[in-house]
């Protein structure tokens, strides 16, 4: 059992997400991952899952619809989720807290920070 958490990375783009799961697991936690929303809202369901992180840009759902329909399950309402995008212009933020998300990281992801900006919303979750 890992001591940090279970992170499901929801990304499209399979070197994003080996590049995050590399990081992520060097730092203690577990890393699933999944490629589009069925398969997310899949592994939500057979899965113990401690956050999201998620990509805003996929193809079939896009993660705003994605995270308002993960919100929108009462089992999963705190769950935190933070949008992982390129998406930086002037009300992206903004939108991506609308859906649902707790938090937002921006593309290209920082390694450096990534964990620190992780811990604080699971210690917040798991304290709160």
């Amino acid at each position: 059992m890992p001591s940090k958490g279970i992170i499901l990375y929801v990304e499209d783009n399979s070197d994003n997400r080996n590049l995050v799961r590399r990081v992520l697991e060097a730092e203690g936690y577990a890393v699933t991952e999944a490629k589009d929303a069925a398969q997310a809202l899949e592994l939500l369901e057979t899965e113990r899952i401690d956050l999201i992180l998620m990509d805003i840009n996929m193809p079939d759902m896009d993660g705003y619809a994605l995270t308002a329909k993960i919100k929108s399950m009462p089992k999963f309402k705190k769950l935190p989720i933070l949008a992982v995008t390129a998406n930086v212009m002037r009300g992206d933020r903004e939108r991506s807290l609308e859906a649902g998300c707790d938090g937002y990281i921006q593309k290209p992801i920082d390694i450096d920070t990534i964990s620190q900006q992780i811990d604080r919303f699971l210690t917040r979750n798991m304290n709160g």
